[in-house]
Order: structure tokens, then sequence, then C-alpha cells
């Protein structure tokens, strides 16, 4: 398949993403697009004449042409979604980009994910939130993603730097630019051991509408989307919407009542769009993620001591399933009222012998 044509298809006026993917699939590649006749143009779902009367085929390729010299000149690599290594996870969001320009080592196809978001005008406890947070993440051998803006998006991939763990900025234009340009000598470290991003061709400027759409990107990428600070407005917001949009996992810290650039990630929490988070742990949980040490031999499985009566019931329970039990059948099966219980399970929690998963479910941990 001609990557010249691939390139092209971004150039043609009125096609977005999710058109121009329906002309691939409907004549088989990029290239058979720009010979096809008219009329076999007019049979794809979606195109009609007055489309067909705007295509600027031509000028399309001559600018592809142009893009393939800046792309060859700068390393860069072109990711069609046909591609292998076209993000797995972004390519099941149905708007995600037809193309892809990637500069720099970071594979898009990491076993684990997490995009990081929040305020540009981050506090010095978002700040260090975010940096406990990625240096927790590290054991688990995360590609930490973000946007690459002021604030938290920064503070997060200069902390990957820190600690040579592979990151990967998203940016809202081409890569023949930097913005905001103090950014720039973080992004060159970033592109060692992770990656700079972008579904825009050189020569885009960083239009305010380009953001929103990159957002949709960092949301799409991941497993899962964390907000630290964000205030009630903003692009963090809007990531973490795209992110519920496309049924991934969205997590936020809590932050004082009052605060500015809490209340955004309060919202979030408030409204059910995203979990509260406190720990890794938290998120590794919910995800499914075990560390290597995690993963003991059930000889070494220790039967806990200082249970109290109710609680070795509702153990031995929990034991006897090999998955999740939900807390009505829990009520029946201990024959424990339903507040004994669940005080019961919340001190086990904390004890650390049980662990509570999504929709009041629970496991021996």
């Amino acid at each position: 398949m001609s990557q010249l044509h691939q390139v092209a298809l971004i150039f043609l006026n009125n096609i977005g993403p999710s058109l121009a993917k329906v002309l691939v699939s409907h004549f088989g590649d990029a290239e058979k697009v720009f010979d096809a006749p008219n009329y076999k143009l007019l049979r794809v779902p979606g195109i009609g004449e007055k489309t067909i009367s705007q295509f600027n085929f031509k000028e399309a390729l001559t600018r592809a042409e142009q893009e393939l010299r800046f792309i060859e000149k700068n390393n860069i690599d072109v990711i069609f979604y046909t591609d292998p290594k076209y993000p797995k996870r972004l390519k099941n969001c149905n708007d995600s980009p037809v193309l892809l320009f990637s500069k720099g080592k970071a594979n898009l196809n990491a076993p684990h994910i997490v995009s990081i978001v929040g305020t540009r005008n981050a506090t010095e406890y978002g700040k260090q939130l975010c940096r406990q947070l990625v240096e927790e993440l590290m054991q688990y051998n995360v590609l930490i993603v973000s946007g690459l803006a002021l604030g938290i998006d920064v503070t997060a991939h200069k902390e990957c730097v820190k600690l040579n763990m592979p990151t990967t900025g998203v940016l809202g234009h081409g890569l023949d630019r930097m913005y905001p340009s103090q950014n720039r000598s973080t992004a060159e470290k970033m592109i060692e051991n992770g990656s700079l991003l972008t579904e825009y061709p050189s020569g885009t400027i960083p239009d305010r509408e380009n953001f929103p759409q990159r957002n949709r990107i960092v949301a799409g990428i991941a497993d899962a989307t964390v907000v630290i600070e964000a205030g009630i407005k903003g692009g963090a917001l809007i990531t973490a919407e795209i992110a519920n949009s496309y049924n991934r996992d969205v997590f936020a810290f809590p932050g004082r009542v009052g605060d500015d650039y809490s209340e955004g990630c309060n919202f979030l929490i408030r409204n059910n769009k995203a979990a509260l988070l406190t720990c890794v742990a938290d998120l590794a949980y919910s995800l499914g993620w075990e560390k290597a040490d995690d993963l003991k031999p059930a000889e070494q499985f220790m039967l806990p001591i200082d249970l109290s009566a109710d609680e070795q019931v509702i153990f031995d329970v929990l034991k006897q399933n090999n998955g999740p039990v939900a807390i009505d059948d829990l009520t029946i099966k201990t024959n424990l009222p339903t507040s004994l219980l669940a005080m019961n399970l919340l001190n086990m929690e904390m004890q650390g012998y049980i662990r509570s998963l999504p929709g009041k479910t629970y496991v021996v941990s």
C-alpha cells in the first residue's frame, strides 16, 4: 500500500478520519481511492456529488510528497490505522485518526498504558501527587501518556524522563514545532525512551480547536486516565469525558473542598465519572494488574489468625468461592444482618484480608 496515498488522505477536503476509513475499506487501500472514477466513489456510503466536487486529489498528493520529504528528513514514523504498530486501544475508538505521526521509540501497544491529565496551573500539591503516581507506576512497566502542556502534563513527562520510564506526549500541532516552547528540552529527552505523537502534519499550528481533538488520542490510547488536579472547565475534564465515552476507566485524586483546581476532580468523583484514587494500588487492582512479587504460590497462603467469629464466617464463604461474591449473596450465605455484614467487610478490607471490587462484590486478597 502506497504511503504517499495514505498521507494524501489527510489532505483531502471535507474528509475526516471516519470517512477516510470508509473509503479505504470500500476500495481496499488508499491508492485505489485516488484512482477511483466518480461513479464508483458515489457508491461509497457518506459520499455524495457535493463531496466529490470538492475532492482535491492532485493537490493532496502534492502536499503528501512534501510531507514525506519532511518525514524522511526528521526520522518520523507514519502509522496508518491498518498498520500493526497502530495503537490497538485507540483503533477501537470510532473517531480515531486514520494516520499518526510518531517520533521516538515508545511501544504504543505496551501491555499497560496510563494517561495522566490535569490543569496547566498545577499547585505544588498536584505536582507532588503526579511525581509520586509516576514513581509508583514504574513497578508495573507502564507507558505514561499525556499532552505535553504546562502543569500536570509536563510534570508527568519530566518524572518519566528522570526515572528512565517510557512516556509519550500527544501534540496538538505538527512535529516541526513545539508548543509551549519551554517544553522543548523535555520533549527532546522524551524521544530517547518514549515518543512524540500527533495526527497533524508539519505546518499545523497549535490552534485552540486542535487540543480537544488531541485529547481523544490521550483518552483512547490508554487503559485508564488519571485526573490529578483540574478546574471545572478545561481540557482535563474533556479528556475524562471522552475516556468515559470510550468505556475506559477514569480515576481522580480528591482535593480539598473550595480549591479551584480540586473542583473538577471532586465533580468527576461525585458524579460517578471517575473512581476515587488515593494510591496506585487502587488503580492496579481495578485494572487487574499484578506485580511479579504479588504472584505467590498457593501453598504460601496464610490464614488470618485474628478474625472475630463473624469475620471468620465471612472469610470462609469468600474463600470457598472462586470468584467475587456480591454483598446480597454474602448476606444470605452468612446469615448476618446487612449493617453488621457491612461493618465487618470494611474492617476486613482495612486489615487487607479481603478487597472490594466494582459492583459491591468482594474477594479474598
